[in-house]
């Protein structure tokens, strides 16, 4: 069985329901974004421009507050077997 973008049921491919695997997702890629912020921000500062790397820093920011929200919504939600 092929996966493609428009499959409804990739709980059956990975094991895991959609919205859980979702929330997975969700927290790799901000925690990912947060780790692609620092070379940013090391660029920024190397070019002087300080505006930018404050942008980056914000992002960054947000980034890792995506990540913990994520987390604390994905720990009830991996403890309780899905129905």
């Amino acid at each position: 069985m092929a996966l493609n973008e428009n499959s409804t049921d990739t709980g059956t491919v990975a094991g895991t329901r959609d919205k859980t695997y979702n929330l997975v997702w969700y927290v790799e890629q901000c925690m990912a974004n947060a780790l692609r912020m620092e070379t940013y921000i090391a660029d920024a500062q190397r070019a002087g421009d300080d505006e930018v790397a404050g942008l980056f820093r914000r992002a960054q920011a947000d980034s890792r507050k995506g990540a913990d929200l994520g987390k604390r919504l994905l720990g009830p939600r991996i403890a309780t077997p899905a129905a």
